[in-house]
């Protein structure tokens, strides 16, 4: 019975999760499944995960790893590298993963500026110019968007790579979501800007719940019409600059939002 137990034990899919330049919120989205937690612990062997436990293996090798955070250093461009090479699953994990983050801003401008600018002493800052999508550096079998991710989403990403088949997640708009929830469209009813046409679903529509114009969070879904949302702000009186600002935020490092605001950028 114990060299049973041990070999099931063995047998067990190898989970890894890592953090590169982020603030750790779609790790916690992890921790914050609660009652399917134990469930998902039984089920996978979690050899590394630096939020949870100390027990750590970053060297693997890992069946599914789900990173975290955008490449902002030369040291994280050369962990992901190991993590891609130990994996056989790669799945990214939030807004800075996926399209950079919210430090993606500096890819806009000179970085130096920013670092003389906040750092009293910038000779010690070490970082790139850039802060860039872990898809550009590597192979990525999968990425599961949001600012954070939302925790049901990221249980069937795990669910499906576990059961060996591709993630049900739907390709479809934030307006979407607030259709289904009776919510009062804040264009329609209140001119405000939203891009909330432009935006993947999975947030349950959380901004216009509170009338307020949806932030991009989860990034621009498949085929997203931009210029049409654009034009539309124009012509309802929105200036260049608040369309750029709209585009050019959490997600804004995203190919379609960053064409979009570079349209609109003079």
């Amino acid at each position: 019975m114990a060299t049973s137990t041990a070999t099931a034990e063995r047998a067990k899919p190898r989970l890894g999760v890592f953090k590169l330049a982020s603030c750790d919120g779609c790790q916690l989205s992890l921790l914050d499944l609660e009652d399917e937690l134990l469930a998902i612990v039984g089920a996978v062997d979690i050899v590394h995960f630096p939020e949870a436990s100390s027990a750590m293996n970053p060297h693997g090798p890992f069946d599914v790893t789900l990173v975290e955070g955008s490449v902002s250093t030369a040291g994280q461009l050369e962990e992901l590298r190991a993590i891609r090479a130990a994996s056989k699953v790669l799945v990214t994990i939030g807004a800075c993963a996926t399209a950079g983050g919210v430090q993606a801003l500096r890819n806009f401008a000179d970085h130096q500026d920013f670092i003389r600018a906040v750092y009293a002493r910038p000779d010690y800052i070490d970082t790139l110019a850039t802060s860039t999508p872990v898809a550009e550096h590597v192979p990525v079998d999968y990425e599961l968007r949001g600012c954070p991710i939302a925790k049901e989403q990221l249980l069937e990403v795990l669910s499906a790579f576990l059961a060996g088949r591709r993630p049900d997640i739907a390709d479809e708009s934030v307006c979407m979501e607030c259709k289904r929830a009776g919510q009062v469209c804040v264009v329609v009813a209140q001119g405000q800007a939203c891009l909330g046409p432009v935006t993947h679903a999975g947030c349950g529509a959380l901004c216009p719940r509170f009338a307020r114009g949806c932030f991009g969070c989860f990034g621009p879904k498949e085929r997203a019409n931009t210029r049409a949302l654009a034009d539309h702000l124009l012509a309802s009186g929105e200036g260049r600059p608040q369309i750029v600002r709209a585009f050019r935020l959490i997600t804004g490092w995203a190919a379609a939002f960053r064409a979009e605001s570079e349209r609109h950028d003079d």
